[in-house]
C-alpha cells in the first residue's frame, strides 16, 4: 500500500483544488453541489454525464473546466445526421501525382470533449463515444490510436424533450462514472446574473492547473487509503441493489428490475477517494460513499414498471438502499 498523504500534502492538494472550484462557482452560480460533483468525477478520472433543462449553463461549465485545467477543449453538437466518422477522424485523400491517404482527426481527440445533447445522435455514434470513453481509445479502418491523456467526457442531455431523440442504453450510460442533475436557478441567482453579466457572458478564466498539476492530483488520489470495512460497505450496497439478492432491501426487489454492475462498485471507490481527497482527508471514510452514491448509481439501476406507477425515481430507490444498508453489518 502507498504510504498515507501528510498534512502538509493534504494541504497543498486542498489549496490546487479550492482554486478549481472557485473559478467553476464563479461561471455557474449557486450550483456548488453540481461543481463539487464535477470536480470529484475529474480527480476520479471519470466521464460525467450532465441532465438539466436548456440555458442552465451545462455548456459554459465545461468549458470554464478546460480553461482552467489548461487543456484541449472541442465540443461536439450531436445530430442525427452525425456519423461516427464525424467524431473519431477519418482518412481523407491527399497529395499530389501518387495521392496517399491521411488520416484526419476528429473531435475526439482533446482532452476535455463536450457531447452536447448527446441523445440526438444514431446509436451507431453513440457507440462509437462510448468505446472511445471505455477504451481510451479509437479504432479507424483497423488501426487503433490512443486518445490525450487525460481524457474526460462531459454529455449533456435535455430530459424533457423525447421527440426526435435516441436514449442511451443502460449498458452504455454504465460508462459514466456520474450522472448530475443540474437545478433549475432561483430569483436571486438570476438578478445576480443579470447584474454582473453583460448578455450573459461568464467571467475571463485563467489557468490554475497544468497538465502535470493535475497529474499529481491524480496521483495523491491513489493514494487515498480504502479501509476494508468501507470497501465491504461498497460491496454490499451494490450487492443489495440486485432485487434477485437476499440483502435487497423491499424497495428495490419491487421497485427494481436489475441492480448495479462491478462497475459501480469501482465507481463508488474512486468518487470516495476524490471526494475524500477534496475534503482534506488520507482515507474513505462511509460518509464520502454514502455522498458519492446518488450520483453513481442513479443512472445504473433499472427500474421497474411500478416504479413509474407509482412515480418514484432512481434517486429515491438509492436513497433507501442506503436507509436499508447498515455501514457495519448487523451480527
Amino acid at each position: 500500500m502507498s504510504e498515507l498523504l501528510s498534512p502538509a500534502e493534504l494541504q497543498g492538494v486542498a489549496e490546487r483544488v479550492g482554486q478549481l472550484q472557485k473559478g467553476l462557482n464563479q461561471v455557474l452560480l449557486d450550483q456548488e453541489q453540481v461543481v463539487e460533483q464535477v470536480v470529484v468525477a475529474v480527480l476520479a478520472r471519470g466521464h460525467v454525464l450532465l441532465e438539466g433543462l436548456p440555458g442552465l449553463g451545462k455548456t459554459e461549465l465545461c468549458k470554464a473546466l478546460a480553461r482552467l485545467l489548461g487543456l484541449p477543449f472541442r465540443r461536439i453538437q450531436f445530430t442525427p445526421d452525425l456519423l461516427p466518422g464525424d467524431i473519431t477522424g477519418t482518412y481523407v485523400l491527399e497529395g499530389e501525382g501518387r495521392r496517399d491517404f491521411t488520416f484526419r482527426e476528429g473531435p475526439l481527440f482533446a482532452h476535455v470533449v463536450l457531447a452536447d445533447e448527446i441523445n440526438r445522435s444514431s446509436p451507431k455514434t453513440q457507440a462509437a463515444l462510448l468505446e472511445a470513453m471505455q477504451e481510451r481509445s479509437v479504432t479507424v479502418l483497423g488501426q487503433t490510436r490512443p486518445l490525450p491523456e487525460p481524457f474526460f467526457v462531459l454529455a449533456t442531455q435535455n430530459p424533457i424533450e423525447l421527440e426526435g431523440t435516441y436514449p442511451l442504453p443502460e449498458a452504455q450510460l454504465d460508462r459514466f462514472l456520474f450522472r448530475v442533475r443540474v437545478p433549475p436557478v432561483g430569483a436571486r441567482t438570476l438578478s445576480t446574473l443579470l447584474t454582473t453579466r453583460v448578455r450573459g457572458a461568464p467571467p475571463e478564466l485563467s489557468p490554475v492547473l497544468e497538465k502535470e498539476g493535475l497529474g499529481a492530483l491524480f496521483a495523491a488520489v491513489d493514494r487515498v487509503h480504502l479501509p476494508g470495512p468501507v470497501a465491504d460497505f461498497i460491496g454490499r450496497l451494490v450487492e443489495a441493489s440486485d432485487p434477485r439478492s437476499e440483502g435487497a432491501p423491499e424497495p428495490v426487489k419491487r421497485l427494481v428490475r436489475y441492480g448495479a454492475s462491478p462497475r459501480a462498485a469501482l465507481g463508488l471507490a474512486a468518487a470516495g477517494r476524490a471526494l475524500a481527497l477534496l475534503r482534506g482527508k488520507p482515507n474513505v471514510g462511509f460518509d464520502e460513499v454514502v455522498a458519492a452514491a446518488p450520483a453513481v448509481l442513479n443512472h445504473r439501476l433499472v427500474l421497474a414498471y411500478e416504479a413509474s406507477l407509482e412515480k418514484v425515481g432512481a434517486t429515491e430507490v438509492v436513497r433507501a438502499l442506503l436507509e436499508a444498508v447498515p455501514e457495519v453489518p448487523r451480527a
